[in-house]
């Protein structure tokens, strides 16, 4: 049987993720990360992130989750020459193979400090208000404690954004109601309902949930 064509909309956010490309050391990077088994974040969502990093002039970024680099990557590209990644991860190996593809990139050691651990465990320990962009790719069912600490990080006019917020289409789907998909829904409940943030929702890749902490 011969597939359904495409919709508009369908091939709309297609043509948009397909629109930015990557260069051969993220292309590099993305297929260590899927033999790694650490799921990339699709160019559309990366570009995302590069372009939110680059319009608030960022220093300071927290990311949870450094899978193999690929998010990490986009972050750096997007953030001021003398800024500084935080990246947070529970796997090793994947921080390893993270630190080499920045390296690979041109971005010196100074520039990333890769801490292995539970983010929970992490981000309590860091600075109130210093961080101007916390990345959330990790835990959706940690997603709402994920959102209490970074606005406890992050300055005025700093952004919040979560990863994969559609979840591959679940959650839009009433039907679906397993734990990962009941928790992105209430983080997304959460931030639309908080008069702190100023929310957006992002169809590029597989979703990308953001929020600006206003003054």
């Amino acid at each position: 049987m011969a597939p359904t064509p495409a919709g508009p909309a369908e091939a709309s956010l297609a043509y948009a993720d397909g629109f930015h490309t990557e260069d051969e050391t993220l292309q590099e990077a993305r297929k260590r990360a899927i033999e790694w088994g650490a799921e990339p974040l699709p160019p559309g969502a990366g570009a995302a992130l590069c372009f939110l990093a680059t319009a608030i002039n960022a220093r300071a970024v927290v990311e949870i989750g450094t899978g193999c680099g690929v998010s990490g990557l986009w972050l750096l590209r997007g953030m001021r020459p003398d800024g500084t990644l935080t990246s947070v991860d529970v796997e090793v190996e994947h921080q390893r193979l993270a630190r080499h593809l920045f390296s690979q990139a041109g971005f010196a050691g100074s520039k990333v400090r890769l801490i292995t651990g539970r983010a929970l465990d992490v981000l309590p320990r860091l600075a109130d208000g210093g961080y101007d962009l916390v990345f959330c790719d990790a835990e959706p069912q940690e997603y709402a404690d994920y959102l209490v600490e970074a606005l406890r990080l992050l300055r005025p006019g700093g952004i919040v954004a979560f990863a994969h917020a559609l979840l591959g289409g679940r959650v839009t789907d009433p039907i679906r109601r397993d734990p990962d998909t009941a928790a992105m829904r209430e983080v997304g409940r959460l931030i639309r309902d908080d008069e702190r943030l100023r929310p957006l929702l992002l169809p590029l890749g597989d979703g990308l949930l953001a929020a600006v902490k206003l003054p």
